[in-house]
């Protein structure tokens, strides 16, 4: 069975919304993926994540002390990655010409007259006369 995505509602006063559209904002992501990151966080740790404010939060061990949290990604990777995205740019149009190939070929099939096709079975029953494909 594969992995399907349910849909999870959250009921939440009018402030606590406002505030949490403007945490998505600052952040530049979209309001359900606060919620999606907040329920990945809440799983990953077993029901054990606590919402605190930003002035409250401790910083870790490492010294860390800004928030959220920020992880520093080698610049090969983004250009790994911003590869990666042109290449699937380059297949999903090399994808799109076949299929426009595959319909040219099959719409001059179908207006083709049936008298060029020349079944197997038709071969054998006329024995001498010569077929030349091309």
């Amino acid at each position: 069975m594969g992995n399907k995505n349910k849909t999870i509602s959250f009921r939440v006063n009018e402030d606590v919304f406002e505030t949490l559209r403007d945490i998505a904002e600052e952040r530049d992501i979209s309001l359900s993926a606060v919620f999606r990151d907040y329920v990945d966080q809440l799983v990953a740790h077993d029901g054990q994540v606590r919402v605190v404010p930003e002035h409250e939060y401790d910083a870790d061990d490492d010294g860390a002390s800004s928030f959220p949290p920020k992880v520093e990604v080698p610049k090969s990777f983004i250009r790994e990655h911003e590869r990666l995205e042109l290449e699937t740019d380059h297949l999903r149009e090399q994808l799109d010409e076949y299929k426009r190939y595959v319909t040219q070929l099959s719409e001059q099939l179908d207006d083709g007259d049936d008298e060029e096709v020349i079944q197997l079975e038709d071969l054998d029953d006329d024995g001498d006369e010569p077929f030349q494909l091309g």
